[in-house]
């Protein structure tokens, strides 16, 4: 579990290298409006996702399901179950995605020089979308195989096809259509290599319309529907924002919220990483009847995902303004540093139940109260993001960001103890009190570099996340992990030991 978990860690790492490396680069080559203007494209045609219907995760769950059952059959009528749901789907949002092109310019006010551009590249942008509903399957036979590294190791080419030719080609021309057609050729060698991959390691899986079954397609529904709402309630909870921005206070902010929440979204994927593998564990072990040692699973990872987040949040909510500014501009350190302290603040108590509580829930097949929990946590941001906009600007967008966010973790949390006959305060004792023990120190030490020392530049940044992560470490092994029912750390302790005789 912990060799997939790395893998999806691999990919986040080299995801937020390319984004420190593109988001500043593609800002001051578009410009505020430009950047703003295409994050309004990729938040509007995100909303085409929707109409996957929950099939991705629902495939992962039940060709998975098949797979540990060893039966063949049945796994390759689900496969091609999802194809035709996946065609049917891609051609719906055709239709769907140009209707949104042409009125793309009537709902906002993009600046008249950039229209034309906008619309071209919304309509390659909804090509994109479109095609990579099919996209999705390979990824869904690879996971619901265990086979992460594999996947990711596609994926990783993909993002670095990505860095570079999207820094090739704008240098060339300022252009959002040449923007998205970038992502839509990452979509075509991210399919085509994970298709040969499959083909090579899998033989016995079929990719065939003949498979096509309708009981399939039914069992598909009767899950997928519940993550159709989950992906809606997140789709509303982190992607609506910028439309908010948008069409209460302009395309001009929006870079302001974007850089902020970019860098909660990229912790997040850190979750999502475990998540990822947490599902299809929890289907396996379920199938298997081996529900008891899910109980482990969950209190392990919870306080590992807590340690995570822990770790990059103390330091962003400190010195993620300073850490901004050098990176983007300092005109961003005051509107983009208190976005980035709201929304991570919030994140600390979300991020782990969203890596680990919540897809236990999925994969144990219990969606209901996550889904609608998530919806509804969705909707509330809208109504408090909307409301609290004009009179409080980027930060009340935030606060509608992160109080919902708040709700949702510890409804999850309840509902998962109960699910695994945990009592919440066995999992609060485990997780939680040696952890923000453990975090004082970091914290003062990030205090003292912000404070004491007045850290402004990249090298004081990074001595400050370097020294802080070595006493954060140190604290973790000696202190929070220290005798850890779960996580046996004795190895470390006694080469740690060796080295400080030494």
């Amino acid at each position: 579990m912990l060799r997939n978990i790395g893998s999806n860690w691999a990919v986040t790492l080299v995801s937020i290298a390319a984004t420190y490396v593109l988001t500043p680069f593609i800002i001051h080559t578009l410009g505020h409006e430009g950047y703003g203007t295409w994050t309004l494209i990729t938040a509007i045609t995100g909303y085409m996702t929707l109409l996957a219907l929950g099939v991705p995760m629902a495939c992962v769950r039940y060709v998975a399901e098949h797979v540990a059952a060893h039966d063949t059959r049945a796994m390759n009528r689900a496969i091609g179950s999802c194809i035709g749901l996946y065609v049917g789907i891609g051609i719906v949002s055709l239709v769907i995605g140009f209707a949104l092109t042409t009125a793309l310019t009537a709902i906002y006010d993009i600046p008249i020089e950039l229209q034309w551009e906008a619309r071209f590249a919304c309509a390659v942008m909804v090509v994109q979308v479109s095609a990579g509903f099919i996209g999705l399957l390979p990824e869904g036979i690879l996971f619901a195989h265990h086979d992460f590294v594999t996947r990711n190791v596609v994926r990783i080419g993909a993002v670095i096809l990505r860095l570079g030719l999207t820094i090739g080609l704008l240098t060339m021309q300022s252009s959002l259509v040449l923007l998205a057609a970038v992502q839509l050729a990452c979509l075509v060698f991210d399919f085509g290599a994970s298709l040969l991959l499959i083909r090579r390691k899998y033989p016995e899986v079929r990719l065939s319309l003949s498979d096509f079954d309708w009981d399939s397609v039914r069992k598909i529904f009767s899950f997928s529907m519940y993550v159709l709402l989950l992906t809606a309630g997140a789709r509303l909870s982190f992607e609506t924002d910028a439309l908010v921005i948008g069409a209460l206070l302009g395309v001009g902010l929006i870079p302001f919220y974007t850089v902020a929440n970019s860098l909660v979204l990229y912790l997040m994927d850190f979750m999502a990483a475990i998540a990822a593998v947490v599902a299809p564990m929890a289907t396996k072990l379920n199938t298997e009847g081996r529900r008891g040692e899910l109980t482990d699973i969950f209190l392990k990872w919870s306080k590992v995902s807590l340690s995570i987040s822990l770790a990059a949040g103390l330091f962003l909510i400190v010195l993620g303004p300073r850490f901004v500014a050098w990176w983007i501009g300092p005109e961003f350190e005051g509107p983009s540093g208190v976005v980035l302290q709201i929304l991570m603040a919030s994140s600390l108590i979300f991020l782990p139940i969203r890596g680990v509580a919540q897809p236990l829930l999925m994969g144990l097949g219990r969606p209901r109260a996550v889904t609608f929990g998530f919806l509804a946590t969705g909707i509330a941001n809208l109504a408090i993001s909307i409301a609290l906009a004009r009179p409080w600007g980027l930060v009340g967008v935030a606060i509608g960001t992160a109080i919902p966010n708040v709700v949702f973790a510890v409804f999850v949390l309840i509902i998962a103890c109960r699910e695994l006959g945990v009592g919440v305060p066995r999992f609060l004792h485990y997780v939680v009190p040696r952890a923000a023990l453990g975090a004082v120190p970091p914290l003062a030490l990030l205090i003292w570099f912000k404070v004491g020392i007045d850290v402004q530049n990249l090298v004081g940044l990074a001595a400050a996340g370097v020294a802080m992560l070595a006493l954060y470490a140190v604290t973790w092994i000696l202190f929070v992990y220290r005798d850890d029912p779960y996580v046996d750390l004795t190895p470390l302790l006694v080469r740690l030991r060796a080295w400080g005789r030494a």
